[in-house]
This record gives structure tokens, C-alpha cells and sequence, in this order.
């Protein structure tokens, strides 16, 4: 049965234990020399990208070849799935049911959910979101695998997430509630995570006796934390509110004085690209308590476990 993964309150926590041991078995393999595991020879992977990136591009090409499969890349000036604007050279549906007929499984980081919901809607084949505006599944099943990597099984961890409450805050505030982990997240009023996307994370946290707290003042957030976790200021497509935004959350800098309030061994971590000076410090960027780029080599990991499972699920 086809499976997508369009948000993580798509999984539940048997997925999640699932994806997470494929991720860490991949991780082991390739500690130990091991780089290609040709379990879908012959398949092809069509990857629509709309917006620029690093991390999730590399890391996904090199799962699918190291699959044994074969990655076609679609940039948004080659098919305009929808751009900045509304318009495009096809209608969604008309593009899923062309991609499909060439490719085993759909990738897409692309600017609006709807996309999105409307690739997945309209093919048989899984659909798995590498970005939009709303959420960043990949990139919280990443930021989990980190995590479990420096505090292994540990109960009672947690989280704060320190700026605004975007697609990465929202699906990190998801991953964390799945996996029981308490989450906290201070935002500047109006920058808050959405209500609409709280309900699912408050529903599944007392499920699995974590807590969400949202706060406005960064210092509460991060007492006694174990993870301190920021993101850019200023997303992709808001470049011409940044200096609103810089104003706005000129005190949600994540500095050494602010990590001094968190845990001994609290660790940092940013989705990346970090910009160095407004969110973070170089000091606390190329610190000891920094995991970043340890959480940059985990989409790799996630990326052959999540291709592995849901061609596994067709």
C-alpha cells in the first residue's frame, strides 16, 4: 500500500522506531565502508525542487544511488510546478500523473503544503516533502536521529527551539512529541507556531507523556534543556522583511550566555544554512557543544531509510 510522508503527523511511532533503526543500521554500514546497498536497481527517483538547496539535495541524490537507483532532477525552471507565483506551465495533478509513470517515488521541496497534498493525491506512487512552508519532515526525522546519536535512548530529554515558529519548528515540535521528548519553543508574539498545527503535536505528546510549553522570553525556554535548536531569522522568500525581522528578534540570539542557562552537555544544533551573527554566534556555531554538521550527515542516513521504506510500502 502506498505511504507518503507529507508531515510527520503522517507517521506514528511504529514508522518512527522503524525509520530510525533503518537510519542508525545505515550509519553503522557506513562507518564501516560500506556506501552501496543496491536494493532497488532499476527504479528512478524524480526530485522537484522549487527552492535552492545544499544538505537535503546531496544527501537524497546520494541515498538514491546508493540504492542502486537512478535520481532525475526537475529545478522549478523546467517544469514550474508553482514558483513564487500561481501560475505554471501544468497543473499539479497533470505533472504527478506524468512523473509517475517514469519514476517509483516523487520527492519534492517546493514552496506551498498544497503542492504538496496535491502531488500526493494525485499518483500511486509515495510522495515524500523535502520542504514547503509549513512543514520539514525530513529535517526533523534528522534532527531526531542527531539527538538519539549524542543522548542515545535517555528519557525525559528536552528540547528548545529559540526564534520563529516556521516550517522546521513546527515539525521539530511534531518529531519530539512522537518521540517523547519535551519541547519548548519561545517566539516573538505574532511569530508563533500556528494553532492549526499544535493540535496534533499536543494530542501525540500526552500520548507518549512529553510536554509542549510556547513561550515568548528565550531565557525561560532554554533552563535546564538539553538541546537548544535555532533557525534562520529570515526564510527563503522573506528577504524583504529582514530588517523587521532582525528587529523583531534581535533578543533570540542562541549565545554562550544564553546556553549557560541550559543543562551541563546541552547540546546545539541548526537545520543550516546558518547565518552567523543574527541567529547564532560563531562562538556557539564552532563550539564544543555544537552537533550541527553531525545533524547535517544524519539526512543522509534518513534519506536511504525513508527511500528504502516507502518503496518497501508500494
Amino acid at each position: 500500500m502506498k505511504k507518503d510522508l507529507t508531515k510527520i503527523s503522517d507517521l506514528n511511532r511504529r514508522d518512527f522506531d522503524e525509520i530510525m533503526a533503518l537510519a542508525f543500521e545505515y550509519k553503522q554500514r557506513r562507518e564501516l565502508g560500506e556506501r552501496h546497498h543496491p536494493l532497488y536497481p532499476g527504479s528512478v527517483v524524480a526530485m522537484i525542487f522549487e527552492k535552492p538547496s545544499l544538505r537535503t539535495k546531496v544527501a537524497f541524490e546520494v541515498a538514491t544511488v546508493a540504492l542502486g537507483m537512478t535520481p532525475v532532477f526537475l529545478s522549478s525552471s523546467q517544469i514550474l510546478a508553482s514558483g513564487n507565483n500561481q501560475s505554471g506551465r501544468e497543473s499539479i495533478p497533470d505533472i504527478g500523473r506524468n512523473l509517475e509513470r517514469f519514476a517509483d517515488v516523487i520527492l519534492a521541496r517546493v514552496y506551498k503544503h498544497e503542492v504538496i497534498t496535491g502531488l500526493a493525491r494525485s499518483v500511486s506512487v509515495p510522495v515524500i516533502n523535502l520542504l514547503c512552508d509549513r512543514h520539514h519532515p525530513t529535517q526533523a526525522l534528522a534532527d531526531a536521529m542527531a539527538i538519539r546519536w549524542h543522548f542515545g535512548g535517555r528519557a525525559d530529554l528536552s528540547v528548545a527551539f529559540i526564534g520563529d515558529g516556521n516550517n522546521v519548528a513546527t515539525s521539530l515540535m511534531e518529531i519530539c512529541a512522537l518521540a517523547g521528548i519535551n519541547f519548548r519553543i519561545a517566539s516573538p508574539a505574532g511569530f508563533e507556531i500556528p494553532e492549526h498545527d499544535r493540535k496534533f503535536a499536543l494530542k501525540t505528546a500526552a500520548a507518549n507523556r512529553s510536554t509542549l510549553e510556547f513561550v515568548e522570553d528565550p531565557c525561560t525556554a532554554v533552563r535546564n534543556v538539553d538541546v537548544i535548536y535555532t533557525d534562520t531569522f529570515i526564510s527563503m522568500g522573506q528577504e524583504e522583511q529582514s530588517a523587521q525581522r532582525l528587529e523583531v528578534f534581535n533578543n533570540y540570539q542562541v549565545s554562550r550566555e544564553l546556553l549557560a542557562l541550559a543543562s551541563p552537555g546541552v547540546r546545539f544544533m541548526h537545520c543550516l544554512p546558518a547565518h552567523r551573527g543574527e541567529e547564532v554566534t560563531d562562538e556557539v556555531m564552532d563550539g564544543a557543544a555544537s552537533i550541527v554538521f553531525d545533524q547535517a550527515e544524519c539526512r543522509l542516513h534518513v534519506a536511504k531509510a525513508l527511500l528504502n521504506r516507502f518503496l518497501r510500502a508500494v
